[in-house]
């Protein structure tokens, strides 16, 4: 009886891991949106919406830690209820990030902006949000070769942020009113990598979670 219970319950924590993630994608999505279109009402949206994400967190991990208090996992049955954890941390900040760059759409207004930069800064965005679902679709598999080959993306993920971190540079230095909104866009592309990292972060949780090896990928 207590087998079937704790395979109930991880069950539903797997679903509230990835309905919580899928809702970080629409918001990862939705906040570069925002900000290469200069729209601010969809940026306070993304902001007024992290609320549901917090609250996701904090019933995934009271759950957890009900979990391993009342079921007392071990081996394999623990390291699940352990890579939920980690990943659901990761995934919390991967939407604190996205209500940065809202919060950046916001502050915008009214200043000079590039458009070449901003198409990449979309592309880049759209290279993110790719990476996150492909990590939760691994999370959902749970294949260590393919957490290895999805890991792969976060270098591309890098190569778009030195790419527009120079393109910005000398965008400013062609025009030195661009300083102020130069800042902004080097604040944003900066939570896009830093989101591709937490996502590469969960590959490795996959890793874990298969292998018992903390790897780094």
């Amino acid at each position: 009886m207590l087998r079937v219970q704790f395979e109930e319950d991880l069950e539903k924590l797997h679903n509230q891991f990835y309905a919580m993630g899928n809702e970080v994608l629409t918001q990862i999505n939705r906040t570069v949106r925002a900000f290469v279109t200069h729209d601010r009402d969809l940026a306070r949206q993304v902001i007024e919406d992290d609320a549901e994400i917090n609250e996701y967190e904090v019933k995934l991990e009271r759950k957890s830690f009900e979990m391993i208090a009342l079921q007392q996992p071990v081996s394999q049955d623990l390291r699940m209820v352990m890579t939920v954890l980690k990943a659901v941390s990761d995934i919390e900040r991967m939407g604190d990030h996205a209500v940065s760059i809202a919060r950046a759409t916001i502050r915008m207004k009214g200043e000079l902006r590039s458009k070449v930069v901003e198409e990449e800064i979309s592309k880049m965005g759209r290279e993110v949000k790719d990476f996150v679902k492909a990590t939760l679709e691994l999370y959902l598999k749970g294949d260590v070769e393919t957490a290895y080959e999805v890991a792969t993306r976060d270098e591309k993920i890098n190569e778009y942020y030195d790419r527009i971190q120079e393109l910005a540079t000398e965008e400013i230095k062609h025009n030195p009113d661009l300083i102020i909104t130069g800042r902004d866009y080097f604040q944003v592309i900066n939570y896009l990598e830093r989101i591709g990292d937490y996502a590469k972060n969960i590959c490795e949780w996959v890793v874990y979670f298969e292998t018992g090896k903390i790897v780094e990928l």
